[in-house]
């Protein structure tokens, strides 16, 4: 929840703005300014003030906790023309809210977190808990030191400006003066394995006080805990939640694995309602898995029992559950353990990369959309064409691996793109205009098997950025064909067209014409021109939202194909298309509405 607290007219019609655009997200607070603000830092998670910056700072100074447990807080002036990250940009999420209001209001965000000033992912907005001395290490990474980063198994991580390991598997050497571990081991001694549990993520807490997060003498090191390990619980009727959650500690702690690398706690269907289970997972913040006997009782493990084959119809639940849960690949990292009432075991699962396949529109920067901005921050890999990768490089954040290709490589780098995804990376695989429409999803999804995550990033494409420039050429029922017969044969592209000519549909024809292909595209408007008029409208839109943009309209029987280029769009009209005030119009219905 968002609380919003005012003290002037302007605040509170600045509060109703943000309310009318986050609907059930935000609680206006009334009264006087001091208890208003006050209750909002208490009950909210996040807190935006029309108020100035230094009203806020006295008034919140005496509330302040702890970094992980204070709320995001973001102050706007009288007019509305900077929204402040003031407080918990990172932890409390007040750089990202800051830029929220910024475009309900028009405000300019202001954020002054160092990684944020420079363009650096920040080790604490990570997709995974970090522990350690983060500021220290973050520090070093601003100050220019080499600081190395070092993976047990690569999980997919934004970009960050680290130096790789030699291999991964490689642990930090014991003199490393500052790095950063992606690993589910504790290697403190036994003895302040639950201490560094308990440390905060900026290194204050009682498990990172002496700066190193990993024992004495070996530097300052982050701890990033992937979500790789599943417990699974078995379970006698009526057991209580404490021992549940003691005896998953206990597995945990006994084989030096970390708490906060737990994704989820898996059973049986039959104790789904458990209490003791329920509640077990709730107090360790994770998800409870639940699968059917007879699935368990499939799955080949070390230690199976007759007890729980006669209670809920599997020989084994912990086991047989963790081993569900980690997913195909996953493998027991902790065999079965008891206590008085219940059983756990934990598998770690095999890392998922992450490949997003991303459209980048037709050239303009303000046709990308926010969504592909967000996959191009997000990934630690970007694989492209070389063209496309220097359109967008100045998105990339330091760190960025970047994988480019000249033309013709398309499958090549659709292969690249997917090992780097399988090797554990978050990759992003750029095309222009729609990523799904002659473009690289297409190889990409024929190389990818289901043991990546794959996210497909839709762009504009370059049929709609041209028939925007055109007029309306495609309100009616259309068909884009490509004239390239690079990939498809010539025969199967001419039967293409003429059903399109006999469909009297609206054609956007790509890849009209090269200078080795320079007789398809006469071939293909004289198909059309057989079933169409001599002044049915041709729109031809060269480099479409660039800079060396040009439009024209002519007819079938009037337009040069000699002005047609790779870049160009060719969209031609139907019988009933017509050019109104200069522009193509293609009515919604089949008739002209008198």
């Amino acid at each position: 929840m968002i609380g919003l607290v005012a003290a002037t007219v302007a605040g509170r019609q600045g509060c109703e703005r943000l309310a009318a655009a986050w609907p059930g997200r935000t609680r206006t607070y009334q009264g006087p300014v001091k208890e208003a603000l006050a209750a909002a830092f208490g009950e909210c998670e996040q807190v935006v003030a029309f108020l100035a910056a230094g009203a806020v700072v006295r008034l919140v100074a005496p509330l302040l906790s702890a970094k992980r447990d204070d709320p995001g807080v973001v102050t706007v002036d009288e007019a509305h023309r900077h929204a402040v990250a003031l407080l918990g940009g990172h932890a409390g999420g007040a750089n990202a809210l800051a830029a929220a209001v910024g475009e309900v209001l028009g405000a300019a965000p202001v954020v002054t977190t160092a990684t944020d000033a420079v363009a650096i992912t920040a080790l604490d907005t990570l997709p995974y808990p970090a522990q350690g001395p983060i500021a220290a290490v973050t520090r070093a990474v601003l100050d220019g030191e080499r600081v190395p980063l070092y993976a047990d198994t690569p999980w997919p991580l934004p970009p960050l400006p680290l130096d790789h390991a030699p291999a991964p598997g490689t642990a930090p050497p014991a003199s490393t003066p500052a790095a950063v571990w992606v690993t589910d081991r504790v290697v403190r001694p036994a003895a302040d394995a639950t201490a560094q549990e308990t440390g905060t993520a900026d290194g204050t807490g009682a498990g990172a006080e002496n700066g190193t997060g990993a024992g004495a003498g070996t530097g300052r090191i982050v701890f990033v805990r992937p979500p790789s390990l599943v417990v699974g619980v078995g379970a006698s009727r009526g057991v209580g939640e404490q021992e549940v959650v003691e005896l998953v500690h206990a597995a945990l702690d006994g084989a030096g694995l970390a708490r906060l690398s737990v994704a989820a706690l898996a059973t049986v269907d039959a104790k789904k309602d458990e209490p003791g289970i329920v509640g077990a997972a709730a107090r360790l913040g994770v998800p409870l898995l639940t699968y059917p006997a007879q699935a368990l009782a499939a799955v080949p493990v070390p230690n199976p029992s007759a007890a729980p084959l006669a209670a809920v119809g599997t020989p084994s639940v912990a086991e047989a559950a963790a081993l569900l849960g980690a997913g195909p690949g996953g493998e027991l990292a902790v065999e079965k353990r008891k206590s008085a009432m219940a059983t756990a075991a934990v598998a770690r699962r095999r890392a998922r990369g992450r490949l997003a396949v991303v459209g980048l529109g037709p050239g303009a920067r303000d046709l990308l959309t926010p969504r592909a901005a967000a996959e191009l921050r997000r990934a630690s890999v970007v694989v492209g064409l070389d063209q496309y990768v220097a359109q967008i490089r100045d998105l990339l954040p330091p760190g960025t691996r970047v994988l480019e290709s000249g033309l013709g490589a398309e499958e090549e780098r659709a292969r690249t793109a997917v090992a780097q995804a399988r090797a554990g990376h978050a990759v992003a695989l750029i095309g222009s205009g729609d990523a799904g429409v002659y473009a690289m999803a297409s190889p990409a999804l024929a190389e990818a098997a289901d043991d990546i995550d794959v996210v497909g990033v839709p762009g504009v494409t370059a049929a709609l950025a041209a028939a925007a420039l055109l007029g309306a050429p495609l309100g009616h029922d259309h068909v884009s064909i490509s004239l390239s017969d690079l990939h498809t044969p010539w025969d199967v592209i001419e039967r293409r067209v003429r059903a399109a000519a006999e469909s009297d549909l609206v054609v956007t024809f790509y890849n009209p014409r090269s200078r080795g292909r320079d007789w398809q595209l006469p071939k293909a408007l004289s198909i059309l021109a057989g079933h169409r008029a001599p002044d049915t409208p041709v729109g031809i839109v060269h480099a479409a939202s660039r800079p060396d943009e040009r439009t024209a309209i002519s007819t079938l029987a009037a337009f040069d194909v000699t002005t047609v280029d790779m870049v160009t769009v060719v969209t031609v009209g139907n019988t009933a298309t017509r050019v109104v005030a200069g522009r193509m119009v293609t009515p919604r219905g089949y008739r002209w509405q008198s």
